[in-house]
């Protein structure tokens, strides 16, 4: 799942556009309680090898959270509710999702995950709006602040839209307490395939609110910089 995150989130702030398509998200609660068993216990262990996750204790059981993962496969999008999902957690995912994964058979199973399409060449206003309303609504949101899928098993510059996008959020709302959780997801071939094993690490939170006492460019800097030493150390463990 990749989405853009780039400097267009600047204008959720400094833009209101005439006419804004109306995006909206929904997590099926009967696909949520069939996919997670069926997921966890018989789909991912038969076509992986060992998957081990460690540091779910830094996971918040509530209020906003934004779940920063390192993007290295499509099966990303399994591997972060492995993880983190409602089973876990007790709270439902939503997904930044391309626009071309929300087509066919895919689309269909990503829209009942909580899914909603992002145009990753042209960002939409109404997508990125929809990610801060749902934070300003204490949902767990999930955005590949790389941006795209790498394969060469190395941490890559963080694009500053995920910054962006919480600073908003957290602005817009007093005492909101957004959280940013890094998530490193490593794959033991470069190009996963069936009987790879798989290493999750997930690090301590980051408060957004910790980030408004400088300018919002420079806070966005800095707490994309902090984000990305973040993901290395976990990487790199």
């Amino acid at each position: 799942m990749t989405i853009p995150l780039d400097s267009s989130a600047q204008t959720l702030a400094t833009s209101t556009p005439a006419k804004v398509t109306t995006i909206t998200s929904r997590v099926a609660p009967w696909f949520s309680q069939l996919a997670y068993p069926l997921g966890r216990r018989i789909i991912l262990p038969f076509y992986f090898g060992e998957i081990s996750v460690t540091g779910r204790e830094h996971l918040p059981t509530e209020g906003p959270v934004i779940l920063a993962p390192t993007h290295r496969s499509r099966w990303d999008s399994f591997m972060v509710p492995y993880a983190a999902g409602r089973d876990i957690t007790g709270r439902d995912l939503r997904f930044m999702v391309s626009a071309n994964e929300m087509t066919g058979l895919q689309g269909w199973f990503v829209r009942r995950f909580g899914g909603f399409a992002v145009d990753t060449e042209h960002p939409g206003i109404g997508s990125l709006r929809h990610g801060v309303e749902l934070l300003q609504n204490g949902e767990t949101l999930v955005l590949f602040p790389e941006g795209n899928i790498f394969f060469d098993n190395q941490i890559h510059p963080l694009k500053p839209g995920l910054a962006r996008i919480a600073l908003q959020a957290e602005a817009s709302k007093s005492g909101l307490g957004i959280k940013i959780v890094p998530i490193s997801i490593k794959y033991s071939k470069s190009i996963p395939h069936r009987g790879c094993d798989i290493k999750i690490s997930i690090g301590s939170a980051f408060n957004v609110a910790d980030y408004r006492t400088e300018t919002v460019k420079k806070a966005a800097q800095r707490l994309t910089a902090d984000l990305e030493t973040a993901l290395r150390m976990l990487h790199e463990s």
